[in-house]
């Protein structure tokens, strides 16, 4: 049988202390509707990417609302991630030459899963691309199937979405970030628009005091005293962590004591991210105060969220990205951001934040340099920005969307 993630449960009244007592109440009541639906999600990692993340909060808190919420782990080889992280690529844009015996080995891998899927649920929702053909090949036809794409596919490679696309469409539902990403030939019953979220109560996005996230960090060898930027991300070529450097190198220029943190997370899905992540050390490694920190090197989300509170900047240079957590992190503490205007970053990035939208290294360091010299901008930035992501992206209202679209293909 496949992995299932031992999760507790979460009380949805605490959140009555940061959101409208209205979505709450809704919740709830569509809880009760659904009392005794069996709902299953399934992905390829159980930590390290943004789906794992969210998924840590997500199904403790359907399971708090009484919905029997689980979360199953598909599982491959090396050999099998190297292709699917390939596809992921190719979802967003990327080139890669499609063989037979690639398909193969996706499809077969995908089948093998499928009979060790638990299939005894009402819903499965399956996120991106690597279990994708799980549906094709289980044995429960009763079932109500979602796919969940995570990506920015507004313009996938044309091989790969043509591969993909039947086993998708047998789907009885597909979710997407934003209604660009869905590509246009695509033929579904039912679509929804659902942006991810952040919890503001887990580890990860707890209230700090501020001074103690600059002594952690002062504990890593960033001196407490000095301007920080950082980066915390997957350890991805979509999110341009050798831009992010020749950037700080910029900033330095101007800000010759700036400090850098780049801060990333590797998947057992992903081998391409062990490379990466020697590849930036290596280059790290010409400067003293360039530091790169992973969950191998004992980073968890408590640290992560230490160096999010403590930094004066954050950035996040993605060239691509679905949406794009951790930038609905930083602002939730009220830290300034500079991101990419790319994919679904601008849907966090509102308002005066729009400024700060940026399409290439020149245009982040004078962004950057403009916010550390100016601190009560900074300030009012990182202010504006949690507002919007409380009234926005907080997991309840993720939680009530996804339950609104269960609740549609069962009564249907």
């Amino acid at each position: 049988m496949l992995e299932k993630l031992s999760l507790s449960t979460k009380d949805i009244k605490k959140y009555r202390l940061v959101l409208k007592s209205e979505l709450i109440d809704e919740i709830e009541n569509l809880a009760s509707d659904l009392k005794g639906i069996r709902i299953c999600h399934i992905n390829s990692t159980p930590f390290g990417g943004g789906v794992a993340e969210l998924l840590f909060s997500h199904i403790p808190l359907m399971r708090g609302v009484g919905i029997h919420a689980d979360w199953q782990v598909i599982r491959g080889d090396r050999r099998f991630f190297t292709i699917t992280k390939s596809l992921h690529n190719a979802l967003q844009g990327g080139e890669y030459s499609l063989e037979d015996e690639i398909k193969i080995i996706y499809l077969d891998n995908n089948k093998i899963n499928a009979l060790e899927l638990d299939s005894n649920y009402d819903v499965f929702i399956v996120n991106d691309p690597q279990p994708a053909a799980l549906h094709h090949f289980s044995k429960n036809t009763n079932a109500k199937w979602i796919w969940r794409c995570h990506l920015d596919s507004a313009a996938p490679n044309h091989d790969v979405w043509q591969f993909l696309k039947p086993y998708i469409e047998e789907y009885d539902a597909a979710v997407f970030t934003m209604e660009k990403f869905v590509p246009q030939d695509i033929k579904y019953p039912h679509i929804s628009i659902i942006a991810p979220a952040i919890d503001p109560f887990s580890t990860k996005n707890m209230a700090l005091p501020r001074i103690l996230c600059r002594q952690m960090a002062d504990n890593l060898d960033i001196h407490r005293n000095r301007p920080l930027i950082s980066q915390i991300s997957r350890f991805d070529p979509w999110k341009d962590p050798f831009g992010v450097i020749e950037c700080y190198r910029l900033i330095k220029k101007e800000v010759p004591d700036v400090q850098l943190a780049l801060i990333g997370s590797i998947a057992n899905d992903d081998p391409e991210g062990w490379e990466l992540f020697t590849a930036i050390n290596k280059e790290a490694d010409k400067d003293e105060d360039i530091h790169v920190f992973s969950n191998l090197t004992g980073v968890g989300n408590m640290v992560v969220n230490a160096f999010q509170t403590a930094s004066d900047v954050v950035i996040q240079k993605s060239i691509k990205e679905g949406f794009g957590l951790v930038i609905a992190e930083a602002l939730w503490k009220e830290r300034p951001v500079v991101a990419g205007n790319a994919g679904g970053i601008p849907l966090q990035m509102t308002g005066n934040l729009t400024d700060y939208l940026i399409n290439n290294i020149e245009e982040c360091a004078e962004k950057v340099i403009k916010l550390l010299r100016d601190p009560d901008l900074a300030k009012k930035l990182g202010q504006e920005g949690r507002e919007h992501i409380q009234n926005n992206f907080l997991m309840p209202r993720l939680v009530r969307d996804e339950l609104k679209l269960i609740k549609s293909l069962v009564e249907s």
